[in-house]
């Protein structure tokens, strides 16, 4: 049987819906605020930084790994405008989180295709300075969002996997720039890059099934599904 509610607005919820809610300190809101544009910010800033050296090098995984640094910005801003919405509105921003984050796989996988036919190795030493960098605001990154890795459901997860995923592709970048001195060559400047692809594929994969849950419990909490 269907019973007439009303949702429930972010200032009232936080945590994941339907797997109990708590009444959302405001300070706490706050300082999540704070916490995803300082992280927005930071990935801004080393995405204009990794760009501009990856093109400058012809690093495949790396003109990938700038672009998620776009993607992480993009997530943290979006979830900092979105925090005051309602859950159904939460749930929306959350599945296009999971497009974002599928961007730069597509990215990763035409470049590799393109590179196939000219593996031409990137510089390494330049390539391992620049991965050091990444894995040092990626880390910053992740231990600003840890502490609110429950909070606002699909969008704080979102933004806290896109985070550990740059993290773990900036030391597997480090790896690389071993792997491309050591060989002379571009083909595992290649695999970083379908690497990529399939770690930006599952993320999308997660914040997109949190999402769902979060839309059906919204439409729960409204009284849109029936409990008979």
């Amino acid at each position: 049987m269907n019973t007439a509610g009303r949702e429930p607005d972010e200032a009232a919820v936080v945590g994941n819906p339907g797997a109990g809610e708590t009444v959302q300190d405001p300070a706490r809101v706050r300082a999540l605020r704070a916490t995803v544009l300082t992280v927005a910010v930071l990935n801004l800033a080393y995405m204009v930084v990794e760009i501009a050296v990856a093109l400058s090098i012809r690093s495949v995984a790396l003109v990938a790994d700038s672009v998620d640094f776009f993607e992480d910005f993009a997530v943290n801003l979006l979830i900092f405008i979105a925090l005051g919405w309602t859950l159904s509105k939460r749930a929306a921003v959350g599945k296009a989180m999971a497009v974002i984050i599928v961007l730069p796989a597509l990215a990763a996988l035409v470049m590799a295709v393109a590179k196939m036919g000219d593996p031409e190795p990137p510089a390494a030493g330049v390539l391992l300075w620049t991965a050091v960098g990444a894995v040092v605001v990626n880390l910053v990154c992740v231990l600003l969002l840890s502490r609110f890795r429950a909070d606002g459901g699909s969008l704080t997860r979102a933004a806290w996997l896109a985070a550990r995923n740059d993290l773990i592709a900036g030391v597997v970048l480090i790896a690389l720039a071993g792997a491309t001195a050591l060989t002379a060559s571009g083909w595992a400047d290649i695999i970083v890059g379908l690497l990529l692809v399939v770690l930006n594929g599952s993320a999308a994969k997660e914040v997109w099934e949190a999402a769902t849950e979060e839309s059906l419990a919204a439409k729960a909490l409204a009284g849109d599904i029936d409990d008979d």
